[in-house]
């Protein structure tokens, strides 16, 4: 199978500073989602419980200003809020090397960093997928998210590996510099956009705008359609089990397998691999398969980290290794094909609202999962709070199959939008 790498937004500029500056931001993000668990079980001694609780802080956010930011985010110029949201999060990152050099860096600082971060991102993010149909055209959406998912990938690919060799020469807090500087840069690449977004015209006659009636409104849009109520559902099952697992995860390698931070980030970068495979590949798998069946496969493959514990007993980086790359080639495939399936059907004036109240609902089973995974991890153990959470990832196939999406052959643009 060789991927496709061709298409009509080559030569679209504005487009393509977006492509650039995601791709910069997410390469420099796996500096700080490698450093901060890592910094907090090296230097403080960490329990489950405060990984997991790292992880629900940075995802809070989302279930619990979601709704209100996708009302907001469909009043405003887009690309406005994701610079200043790129400078927020560089600045809360720099403080961490900051406090390090004068001695002040404590656990509780790494807590609040993740929270900080997690609302500049749910900001970001709800403008992010809420822009891309603003500066495409709705034929062309798969082609853009994939060329987003394989740039970013591929940066994930060097990313882990390289961030866990700066951490062994400098470092965790300095390593999250690295992360800070990404920001920086994204932010100058989006200023330089061109695109005139549409200002939101009021229809004489029309009665006034209305912040809960247009929150409601989203909701009704999300809820009301079988397709992306599906989406949903499957969505925050696979993430409330994987969010389960993340916690647990890292003190597994280091712990129990006796991982270096070396070893560590060559795990994440096996994943990346599969990741960027998955991309490069998601189109393809999409149009053999068909839509619903595509998304029922790669979700399912979720499962397959059940299989984590068993490194305990033989293959402690092979078996591990392998899992990475089957979860990392199949998350692709199902982003890509769900996140262009949402942004076609979906009218442009209620994309910020569908994108959030969707995010409320997937991203707010993940400080559930991370919360659980902790508590778990320290009462039930590591091992099986990993069991537990890979079976409760597959188990989100079932919303796929029972639904309407599993007999969809083609995420078309030409599908007839959603009506309020």
């Amino acid at each position: 199978m060789r991927p496709r790498l061709s298409g009509n937004l080559w030569h679209n500029q504005d487009f393509s500073r977006l492509w650039f500056a995601e791709t910069i931001s997410s390469f420099g993000n796996q500096f700080s989602v490698f450093a901060l668990p890592v910094l907090a079980i090296l230097s403080f001694d960490a329990t489950p419980f405060d990984i997991g609780l790292i992880g629900a802080l940075a995802i809070l956010p989302y279930p619990l200003l979601g709704l209100f930011v996708g009302v907001w985010v469909d009043r405003i110029r887009k690309r406005r809020v994701m610079v200043l949201c790129n400078l927020g999060r560089m600045a809360t990152l720099a403080s961490i090397p900051v406090a390090s050099v004068l001695g002040l860096l404590t656990l509780t600082q790494l807590f609040v960093v993740a929270l900080i971060v997690g609302i500049f991102s749910v900001c970001f993010d709800t403008c992010y997928q809420s822009i891309l149909p603003i500066l495409v055209e709705r034929k062309d959406l798969i082609e853009g998210n994939q060329k987003l998912q394989i740039t970013a990938s591929g940066a994930s690919v060097a990313g882990p590996a390289l961030a866990g060799f700066i951490y062994h020469l400098i470092g965790g807090a300095l390593t999250c510099a690295v992360d800070a500087f990404g920001y920086l840069t994204a932010s100058v690449a989006l200023f330089n956009m061109n695109k005139e977004e549409p200002k939101k015209v009021r229809v004489e006659g029309s009665p006034p705008p209305h912040f809960f009636n247009e929150m409601r409104e989203g909701i009704h849009v999300t809820f009301g359609n079988p397709i992306l109520r599906s989406i949903a559902a499957a969505t925050a099952t696979n993430n409330l089990g994987s969010s389960m697992i993340a916690p647990v995860l890292t003190i597994f390698a280091l712990r129990y397998l006796h991982y270096s931070t070396v070893e560590l980030g060559f795990l994440g970068t096996i994943g990346a691999f599969g990741f960027v495979l998955g991309a490069l590949s998601s189109s393809r798998v999409t149009a053999r398969l068909g839509t619903g069946r595509g998304l029922a496969v790669s979700i399912s493959l979720g499962a397959t980290a059940i299989l984590y514990p068993l490194a305990m007993y033989g293959f402690p980086f092979v078996l591990p290794a392998t899992v990475a790359f089957i979860i990392g080639l199949s998350s692709p495939i199902y982003n890509i094909t769900q996140v262009s399936l949402r942004q076609a059907i979906t009218p442009d004036r209620l994309q910020g609202r569908m994108n959030a109240t969707i995010r409320v609902i997937i991203m707010g089973a993940v400080p559930v999962g991370s919360f659980a995974g902790g508590i778990l991890g320290v009462t039930i153990g590591v091992t099986d709070t990993m069991y537990l959470g890979g079976a409760i990832a597959g188990f989100a196939v079932l919303w796929i199959v029972s639904g309407p999406l599993l007999g969809l052959k083609h995420p078309d643009p030409a599908i007839e939008e959603i009506r309020p």
